[in-house]
């Protein structure tokens, strides 16, 4: 019985271990990775993000963001893992070796006399007659009596001398670390350890598999419904317009899951009333547009609604159960567009090419979903060139002072970029009447706007020129700069509730055609994993090259360099089409500003296959001017094509002709090299540093 007792005096122990062994290191590397997000994160300090608590977070924002299941629960175990230390440290203290020499306070070997004369001292001070404290009785009675026989007793003392046990030699002892309750298998407690040994063993692992399945079944990697997959992809179409992706945007399955309230039709009706010009409705026949608008689905009336009111920052008329869907789908749309962009950009054609112009509109959808400016607003007006929409984006703005600053001849957003910050500033202060900080504001949210610079090398590995069905490598440098130093950063963003990071989409893409030929994602935030890409990738290259070790670790350091500066290495490949003249284009889109989109033309030339072993190859002297010579014709002849008007952005005047002029292309050994400078799509200029 005492056996049985002292193993399931061991069950606390077992379990504490079991807890401890997962608990400790997800908690450090959540720590570590907390404290590490934060540390990275440089965020826009203008007072207008400063007010809209998004990172300035109160003490019961705070609390709820930490107060997730997964905390919760790490912190219920931490509980767990306190009460059971508590628990083995009470029991350990009471379960103590017993040692007779210790509790009379005597030495190990001490004589007959010196037992029995501390005996004597003690019991004056623990003897019942003496001292009527209760736990005084006690421990007279459990220790004090029990040492002094036991040291009294010759036997007793002899063992104990000798094997450390009053009772001589202990024999080797084995059980099990469970309560003794579970070790009675009779009766009930029978059914109790094999209910426990099915739980754990059988139906635990059954639950986890099961719940495992049917997420997976629902959700893919990137925690997205397949039904949503399968709707982008099904709505995606190659001429999609810009104002036209919100309605495939919304179709999403999570947006069809969240709950429409009869209680919420009220504010729905209010938010149509502010919105409805945002809505696409024929002015013409307003009475059957409106009629038709809402006997739609009951979800997608409501998510338009909400997206629109957000766009127009009309939030104030929500009502609470409003809000909270609100921002549960602003929370879910970077990582919705995300994959409508991957349904526009996903192979479509023969060729294996996406489509342009849809990528183009999904985003633009994005800036203006980031920063909470209307679709319409992006139009091309009298007053600004590029609309007013890349205004809104700045603090303090608004159509008024557009118009204010228009009559200084200030038409565009890039005009007011490239001014002198004195100048900047006294032409809000003294033109648009803003006051000292506010001017200051807007400086603040230009030093977040990144600067891209793009490189672009288009070739054959190991050939000279470029033959029909040759496999063309694509090497991209893509750099960033912000006035105020900073290369890793969260946009200025004060309408978007959530923390959002900058993504930038690299697309190489004939307008002509509308089609996508290369596309890459890139991010700015993690630059461990770019160096260590970009020094595989270029190690790779430099080996296929035929480059020695001394070579190769040279480019292999200027490429780490590169990407401690601040660009980031996109490698792609692609078949060479027929042979024949291409004018492609590069963007370099950012999903969270308006107008720090980076573009440029680039001219290739496919020769025709020759035989085997040997490459018709023109020199460079002779094949860059007959490239650049009949460029104009070659745009002529693309004039004609249907997505040659509109493929940019539905909302931007068309300059095509003008920046296919303006732009400066080297074409050498068949070699595309190109580079372009920071310039915003939606007007249709560029800015381009050879």
């Amino acid at each position: 019985m005492a056996a049985s007792e002292e193993n399931s005096a061991l069950f606390p122990i077992f379990v504490l271990t079991i807890i401890a062994l997962p608990l400790v290191p997800y908690t450090i590397v959540n720590l570590y990775l907390t404290f590490r997000k934060k540390t990275k994160n440089a965020t826009c300090r203008c007072s207008a993000c400063f007010h809209s608590g998004k990172y300035r977070k109160s003490i019961f924002t705070r609390i709820s963001n930490f107060s997730t299941y997964s905390n919760l629960f790490v912190v219920l175990l931490w509980v767990v893992v306190a009460l059971l230390i508590f628990y083995i440290k009470q029991t350990s203290s009471e379960g103590q070796i017993f040692e007779p020499f210790s509790i009379l306070g005597l030495e190990a070997g001490a004589s007959d006399s010196e037992i029995k004369k501390a005996y004597r001292k003690l019991s004056i001070l623990y003897h019942p007659d003496k001292n009527p404290n209760p736990d005084a009785h006690k421990y007279f009675v459990d220790y004090i009596s029990k040492a002094y026989q036991a040291l009294t007793d010759p036997v007793s003392r002899e063992n104990f001398e000798k094997y450390g046990h009053p009772d001589g030699r202990q024999g080797l002892k084995m059980g099990i670390a469970l309560p003794q309750f579970l070790l009675n298998i009779d009766g009930a407690s029978g059914g109790i350890m094999l209910l426990g040994i099915v739980g754990v063993c059988i139906i635990l692992p059954l639950t986890i598999a099961v719940i495992y399945l049917s997420r997976s079944s629902k959700y893919t990697g990137n925690y997205v419904m397949h039904h949503t997959i399968y709707a982008y992809y099904h709505f995606m179409k190659p001429s999609l317009a810009p104002s036209k992706v919100m309605e495939v945007f919304i179709r999403a399955a999570e947006y069809m899951e969240i709950p429409v309230r009869r209680t919420d039709e009220e504010s729905l009706q209010k938010l149509f009333v502010l919105v409805r010009s945002e809505l696409n409705l024929d002015l013409r026949n307003i009475k059957q547009e409106q009629a038709k608008f809402w006997k739609q689905h009951p979800a997608l009336v409501k998510s338009e609604l909400l997206m629109q009111a957000h766009l127009t920052r009309e939030t104030s008329a929500m009502s609470l159960s409003l809000q909270r869907d609100y921002r549960k789908m602003l929370c879910l749309a970077p990582r919705l567009l995300e994959e409508l962009m991957k349904m526009a950009i996903i192979p479509r054609t023969q060729q294996g090419h996406g489509w342009l112009r849809p990528a183009i509109g999904v985003v633009e959808l994005s800036q203006s979903i980031i920063q909470a400016v209307p679709l319409t607003s992006r139009k091309a007006t009298g007053v600004s060139s590029d609309g007013y929409g890349p205004f809104l984006q700045l603090p303090h703005f608004s159509e008024s002072v557009v118009k204010k600053i228009a009559r200084k001849k200030i038409r565009s957003f890039q005009e007011l970029r490239e001014m002198n910050p004195q100048d900047r500033k006294d032409l809000l202060t003294q033109v648009a009447g803003f006051s000292s900080d506010e001017a200051q504001d807007v400086e603040i949210a230009l030093e977040m706007m990144p600067s891209i610079t793009v490189d672009i090398t288009c070739e054959t590995e190991g050939e000279e020129g470029i033959q029909e069905g040759d496999i063309v490598t694509m090497q991209a440098w893509i750099t960033l700069h912000r006035s105020n130093g900073i290369v890793r950063a969260l946009p200025h963003s004060p309408y978007f509730p959530h923390d959002k990071e900058e993504n930038f989409w690299l697309l190489l893409a004939d307008p002509s055609t509308n089609d996508v030929w290369m596309s890459q994602k890139v991010n700015f935030m993690d630059e461990t994993t770019a160096i260590i890409a970009a020094s595989k990738a270029i190690q790779e290259l430099k080996e296929g090259s035929g480059a020695g070790m001394k070579e190769i670790n040279l480019a292999v350091k200027e490429a780490v360099d590169k990407v401690k500066n601040g660009s980031r290495l996109v490698m792609g490949k692609f078949q060479a089409p027929s042979e024949g003249n291409y004018n492609l284009t590069s963007y370099c889109l950012c999903d969270s500003w308006i107008g720090c989109d980076a573009k440029s033309n680039i001219k290739l030339k496919v020769l025709k296959r020759s035989r085997a072993g040997t490459r018709n190859v023109v020199s460079s002297t002779e094949e860059t001017p007959l490239l650049e010579d009949g460029a104009g014709e070659d745009d002529d002849d693309g004039g004609d094509d249907k997505y040659d008007d509109d493929y940019e952005s539905e909302y931007s005047e068309d300059d095509e002709d003008v920046v296919a002029k303006d732009s400066k292309s080297v074409v050498a050994n068949g070699a595309v090299a190109h580079s372009a400078n920071s310039s915003s799509t939606d007007d249709g200029s560029e800015s381009d540093k050879n």
